[in-house]
This record gives C-alpha cells, sequence and structure tokens, in this order.
C-alpha cells in the first residue's frame, strides 16, 4: 500500500512555504548585490535593467506570498505591495534616463511604502515564528528610504546604497527562513 502525504496546511503550510520564499528572496539579493556592485558609479544599460529587475521580483515574491499566505490573513498589503513595486520598477525605468539622484529617490520612495507594507504584515504573522527578522527590516527599510531620497542632493551620488540596502535584507530573509524552520514543522 502507497500513502502519499498531504500537502501541509494552516499555519505550518504558510510557513514551510514562506521558508522557501525566503530562501529564494536571500540568494536573489546577495546575486544581484555582487552583479551591482562592480557598476554602481554611473547607470548604464546592464545597471538599470538591474535597478528595474528588484522591485520586479518583489512583485513576483508578494504575489507568491500572497497565494500561500491566504489562510493566514488578508493579503490586501501583499497586493498593495505588488502594485507599489510594479509602480517603482516603470519608475526607476524612467529614472535611470536622468540620473542616480533621481533613481535614489525613486528607490528611496519604495523602501519608505514596501518597508511600511513589510513591518505591517509581519507583525500579525509573529506567531508564526520567523517574523522578528521581517519587523526589523521593515523598520530600517523605512529608515533607509528616506537616506536615500536625502543622498540624492548630495554632490557625488552613488548607487551603492542600494546594495547596502539589498544586503542586510537578505539577511533579514535568511534569518527569517531559518527560524521558520520550527514552525514549517509543525512544532
Amino acid at each position: 500500500m502507497s500513502t502519499v502525504a498531504a500537502a501541509p496546511s494552516g499555519v505550518a503550510g504558510t510557513a514551510s512555504a514562506l521558508r522557501r520564499l525566503y530562501f529564494v528572496r536571500f540568494a536573489f539579493a546577495i546575486v544581484w548585490a555582487a552583479v551591482l556592485l562592480p557598476m554602481a558609479s554611473k547607470i548604464n544599460p546592464a545597471v538599470a535593467t538591474l535597478l528595474v529587475l528588484y522591485p520586479l521580483f518583489d512583485v513576483g515574491a508578494a504575489v507568491y506570498d500572497a497565494k500561500v499566505s491566504k489562510g493566514t490573513g488578508s493579503p490586501v498589503l501583499l497586493y498593495v505591495n505588488v502594485a507599489v513595486s510594479s509602480a517603482t520598477a516603470i519608475g526607476l525605468a524612467v529614472a535611470s534616463a536622468s540620473g542616480i539622484p533621481a533613481v535614489l529617490r525613486v528607490w528611496g520612495l519604495w523602501a519608505v511604502v514596501a518597508g511600511l507594507v513589510q513591518l505591517i504584515v509581519a507583525v500579525p504573522r509573529r506567531k508564526m515564528g520567523g517574523q522578528w527578522p521581517m519587523i526589523l527590516s521593515g523598520g530600517i527599510s523605512v529608515l533607509a528610504g528616506g537616506s536615500f531620497i536625502a543622498s540624492a542632493g548630495a554632490d557625488d551620488p552613488s548607487l551603492s546604497g542600494a546594495i547596502g540596502y539589498a544586503i542586510p535584507g537578505a539577511i533579514f530573509f535568511l534569518v527569517s527562513a531559518l527560524r521558520l524552520g520550527r514552525a514549517s514543522k509543525g512544532e
């Protein structure tokens, strides 16, 4: 007799799916930052593509998150994040033609709004486990966004701040994924 294991459901299933998502988000952000690092001094087509790719990846992650976490709360804010990140991708494509200060303003505004969404989504999920890193990351994102907007007016603005934003974000996703291990096993 063969048995087929049922797909996990409820909190354990959501935790397991979020854990996988967070590992993927960690890997993507690290690779993205490593590729952008040697090119961060000026905007060229490759840099513009990388800049647009980051919020587009966030769109895909938010869609997946909304799909797998329907049973743990309303996905409305995740869909807000989809809209904001989609608009950001378009904004970054346009801003890339204007230069680094314009990119930093768009990136900063996105960091503030996406950070607030992340914070608000993570707070009710804290019972699931593994969400304190997401709460901290959301709060830090709001602060970082303000610094990007302020740095746009610097004498020699750089995209290195975007790299500095992606790496800690990646680490927060990794820590959260590791902490979700217990919840994903139903413990």
